[in-house]
């Protein structure tokens, strides 16, 4: 991999958010510009929107998309309990806008998705639940910042009994799960679910996820070790993931596009035009991820 070609393509073609992150990471710049960035992303609610995820530019509040600024917060250590960015967290999720009381979940995709360009998995179909994602990281974010309330803390015990039954996970449900335990970890609570238990089932569920045929790396949407450690939860590398971890190091060089960049790997399958707007802005943050993943892992 060609970092300094990485890192100009970054420099050159990212949105603030992403550029702040990387110069958190890279030039010791302060976690406070990406607080900044992210703040334009949050709506009076509380929640966020307005194509923070680059794939649906929803402008409206939605959990995903609100879950999407809390992964950022917590890479860059910005989750300060007293800060107006984290209360206003708190305020969305307490309005239980997007939840679905009697199953005990947030929604995956809102309605109003629809009524803006987006791909196809943004269309809510039935409930719009989709299993503990964004549900379990929400819980965790509430049970660290917010009130006490049992019933997030019930979600995050299912998440834990489910983590125990699963063979396979999906990634984006992988991730929601790592989210949680970091919140749980850096806050060190510890009363709610073992967290030994938590991390060795989070280490088997990493390993039964990610992708084994790495021929499919980068060509298809498939869990990347990369996706699961964009420089962030390596206290989770077993040795039987490492060989992953090699093997997608060894080809990035073959994916790194001349520009410097990584490209995406999907397509959004709706007729909106914007989609190559969104692949403009998702491929400097995918190159951030690979910088991360290449640097730290």
């Amino acid at each position: 991999m060609n970092v300094n070609k990485a890192e100009s393509f970054i420099k050159e073609n990212a949105r603030p958010l992403d550029l702040a992150v990387y110069k958190y990471f890279f030039e010791n710049e302060s976690n406070q510009a990406v607080v900044d960035e992210l703040l334009k992303f949050q709506n009076a609610d509380g929640g966020f929107g307005n194509a923070i995820e680059p794939d649906f530019f929803n402008p409206n509040s939605s959990p995903v998309a609100t879950n999407d600024a809390i992964i950022t917060l917590c890479r860059v250590n910005a989750l300060d309990k007293n800060s107006d960015i984290v209360k206003g967290i708190v305020k969305y999720l307490e309005s239980h806008d997007s939840f679905d009381k009697d199953k005990k979940r947030w929604l995956f995709a809102i309605d109003s998705n629809k009524d803006y360009p987006h791909a196809v998995w943004w269309e809510k179909k039935g409930d719009g639940i989709s299993g503990f994602n964004p549900s379990v990281s929400l819980a965790a974010f509430w049970v660290c910042y917010g009130k006490c309330a049992p019933l997030y803390e019930e979600i995050l015990k299912e998440g834990l009994e489910f983590l125990k039954n699963a063979e396979e996970i999906s990634g984006d449900d992988l991730n929601c799960f790592l989210l949680a335990y970091e919140l749980f970890k850096t806050n060190g609570i510890n009363n709610i679910i073992d967290m030994k238990v938590f991390k060795n089932l989070l280490c088997k569920a990493i390993f039964n996820t990610i992708c084994k045929d790495t021929r499919k790396y980068g060509i298809e949407y498939v869990p990347l070790p990369s996706s699961v450690f964009p420089g962030t939860y390596t206290e989770l590398i077993t040795p039987e993931i490492k060989p992953l971890i090699a093997a997608e190091k060894d080809i990035l060089s073959k994916l790194q596009l001349e520009d410097g960049g990584f490209d995406i790997t999907w397509k959004w399958y709706t007729p909106y035009p914007e989609f190559e707007q969104a692949r403009t802005w998702w491929r400097p943050r995918i190159t951030l991820e690979k910088l991360l993943f290449y640097k730290n892992c």
